[in-house]
């Protein structure tokens, strides 16, 4: 499958992440990327960067050697509302945002609780991926999330770092069986992401290419293959957004 898309990537400005800005557009050229995505920690995510690092992106060019660059944020989910940890106003100045349940910023909830919280923090027109959704420490209803996800043009995230052997989110092998099922009966699109920290995993999405090859997962519901696809979904959710 073609692959040439990585919006889910932190730098040092989300402070438990080790590459600049500039090492990671490099290592993204290196191994041939066409988009390449900043989403460094909204600030209630521990260690993170102050409100001001979300309202300078205008000075970041979105080209760079032919490699496609947008800036955005991985927004922390924050309560079972949907809520999250950037205002509208700051969220404006974003290309997208990553939304995710993280056990740091939120508890895990009810399975009700937590599906909840995926399907409002969809309502924010700004949100255009939720970020690893199949997290087992926040089970939730992967059918309802993914209807919705479809019928609101919302990407739903295959993670890379979660499959991994000494990843984060132990278990997210066997949940993903479960949202890439409901995404195959409801047509629910999904990205790839690494979750990259370190300018070597930018655009290694081998362990996510495993999950979706061992679930015959079709290729046409993984938008990494088309930037355009990545982009017709940014357009759709921000065109939501109150003017």
């Amino acid at each position: 499958m073609k692959d040439v898309i990585d919006v889910h990537i932190h730098t040092t400005a989300s402070g438990h992440a080790y590459s600049t800005f500039r090492e990671v557009v490099g290592a993204a050229k290196k191994i041939g990327l066409e988009l390449v995505g900043i989403s460094d920690h909204a600030p209630l995510m521990p260690g993170s960067c102050h409100d001001f690092n979300f309202i300078n992106f205008k000075v970041i060019p979105r080209e760079m050697d032919g490699l496609k660059i947008v800036m955005g944020v991985e927004l922390n989910i924050i309560d079972y509302s949907g809520s999250t940890d950037l205002p509208a106003q700051l969220l404006k100045r974003t290309d997208y945002a990553i939304a995710s349940l993280h056990d740091v910023c939120v508890d895990a909830g009810s399975l009700a609780e937590n599906t909840a919280a995926i399907i409002g923090a969809m309502r924010n027109p700004h949100v255009v991926i939720i970020g690893h959704p199949d997290n087992p420490f926040f089970p939730v209803d992967f059918d309802a999330i993914a209807a919705v996800a479809k019928e609101n043009h919302v990407l739903l995230e295959i993670n890379d770092s979660s499959y991994k052997s000494k990843g984060s989110r132990a278990g997210s092998r066997e949940t993903v069986k479960f949202l890439l099922a409901a995404c195959k009966k409801f047509k629910t699109p999904v990205i790839i992401g690494s979750d990259a920290h370190f300018d070597l995993d930018v655009g290694n999405h081998r362990a996510a290419l495993e999950v979706l090859q061992q679930e015959n997962f079709p290729e046409e519901l993984v938008i990494n293959s088309d930037v355009e696809k990545f982009f017709e979904h940014v357009r759709f959710r921000k065109s939501l957004a109150p003017k």
